[in-house]
């Protein structure tokens, strides 16, 4: 071997010996199991929240062979809680020993700490931990509401009759003895549109133990600063009586978390504790959940970016609990449309969510609405499941007002969380039956195509620009 070629092995070894020396330390301190966005925000000695992930995690696979929505929601809470109080115990106390301030959380086993690299390195070391996940406070593009308008009702909004509510109306459901939710930036309770569906009031009194909870800053009442909360929540169920009938499901019952705030900010934190309190809801200010209490379906309008540090394992096994207790999760696709492989954000890409698309007046696609396969996860998966009217919709607004124009996936997704209470209420065996109910949703559906190629030809029944197509409730019903 001549000199030049001994000593580019010899710097190669050294080199090799570096990375191996640096790559056993990495692992010895425990910052391979920290998320990058963590080490970035604790640079300089300073501090940041972050979700520590424990080892062991419920399973939750029992479930499905369970029969009833109630049986598989207590099953779920149980098991998810049994893991959490039995496996937490040692952590929770390193953490109050060392003065940490922390949040403990079951719906996934996880505890939220707030502090600097040397506790996350310390914490990372341990071995019943798995991972330590950021927790970064992510703006969700939301529709901007400018203000109440003064247009009247004039009756059904053409959106409701397009996925043809009306019609199952007139067989004598209207959601009666359902329940669904919303998981946004808050709702008005008393907005004539939505106080007589919410499950707080008898008519003469409010509660609101059980049935919200403020996630951002512990509002012991429904409050919704931004207006896009009480927007979803009335595309599920308002009605006013006063010919302003913008909700799918006029007569279902209605509860809420606020998982943003008045900018429509929210993080995998606030978006976990209010998935939790939803499968056991629980009284103003905490205490034991009752997964008796649980919605039957749960809308959710909101992002949360992989690209901003979002804990995308995190809330994915979140959103497998929910489905798994027997509670359907609507997820609005996403409004970064008209490309390809756009729908690439938590939680609309996976695959245990039920991810829905915005069509307009005409039935075409809209512009803005998200397209799959999802490319983000490398599954490539069919994306979205479903559509629904999503293009210049008329809803209720904070101040005791309607507002047209809003457009957005946000507006399709309630849609399909308000058509679940029709759908249950006209065929209970179906209760808490989320794949069969989504498989009759998509095979009734308007089978829609597109000139688009997005993983494959818009002409096949699902294509990744409608899903299945635009979603029909008469139809759903009927269907034997």
């Amino acid at each position: 071997m001549d000199s030049r070629r001994f000593a580019q092995v010899a710097v190669f070894i050294v080199v090799m010996s570096c990375l191996a020396t640096l790559a056993g330390s990495a692992a010895t301190n425990g910052e391979d199991k920290i998320a990058a966005r963590v080490l970035a925000d604790t640079g300089n000695g300073a501090s940041t929240e972050a979700l520590v992930v424990l080892s062991q995690q419920a399973d939750l696979s029992p479930a499905d062979r369970l029969h009833t929505k109630l049986e598989k929601g207590r099953f779920v809470v149980n098991a998810l809680r049994e893991v959490a109080s039995r496996t937490q115990a040692p952590l929770i106390s390193y953490l109050r020993q060392r003065g940490v301030p922390y949040q403990s959380f079951f719906i996934v086993n996880m505890i939220k700490v707030t502090g600097n690299l040397a506790l996350m390195r310390d914490l990372a070391a341990r071995s019943d931990v798995t991972r330590i996940d950021a927790n970064p406070h992510v703006r969700t593009a939301l529709p901007n509401p400018s203000g109440v308008s003064a247009d009247a009702g004039t009756g059904i909004e053409w959106n409701i009759t397009r996925v043809q509510a009306p019609k199952v109306w007139a067989l004598g459901f209207h959601g009666e003895g359902r329940v669904v939710a919303g998981a946004d930036t808050g709702v008005q309770w008393d907005h004539p549109a939505l106080k007589n569906q919410y499950r707080g009031w008898d008519g003469s009194k409010v509660d609101h133990d059980y049935n919200w909870h403020d996630a951002i800053q512990g509002s012991p009442s429904p409050i919704d600063p931004f207006g896009h909360g009480t927007f979803t929540v009335s595309e599920m169920v308002g009605d006013d009586g006063q010919g302003n009938q913008v909700g799918v499901a006029p007569k279902a019952q209605w509860i809420a978390c606020r998982n943003m705030d008045q900018n429509g900010t929210g993080s995998p934190a606030s978006y976990t504790e209010c998935f939790e309190f939803l499968i056991a809801p629980y009284p103003i200010g905490g205490g034991q959940g009752n997964p008796a209490l649980a919605p039957d379906s749960i809308n959710n309008s909101w992002i949360c970016p992989d690209s901003e540090g979002c804990s995308v394992n995190t809330l994915k096994a979140v959103v497998k609990a929910v489905r798994a207790a027997g509670i359907f999760p609507a997820m609005a696709a996403g409004n970064s449309g008209s490309n390809c492989s756009t729908i690439d954000t938590p939680p609309a890409t996976y695959g245990a969510s039920v991810t829905v698309g915005a069509t307009d007046y005409n039935n075409s696609i809209a512009s803005f609405s998200s397209r799959g396969p999802v490319t983000a996860d490398n599954s490539n998966r069919l994306k979205p499941n479903l559509s629904a009217p999503g293009d210049n919709i008329r809803g209720a607004v904070p101040g005791n007002g309607y507002e047209s124009g809003w457009s957005g996936t946000s507006m399709a997704a309630p849609h399909v969380a308000g058509g679940v209470a029709l759908l249950w209420e006209a065929k209970p065996s179906l209760v808490g039956d989320i794949t069969t109910s989504e498989k009759l949703f998509t095979k009734k559906a308007i089978h829609l195509k597109s000139s688009q190629n997005c993983g494959g030809s818009g002409q096949n029944i699902p294509n990744n620009i409608f899903g299945w197509g635009l979603l029909q409730l008469y139809k759903s019903v009927k269907a034997q």
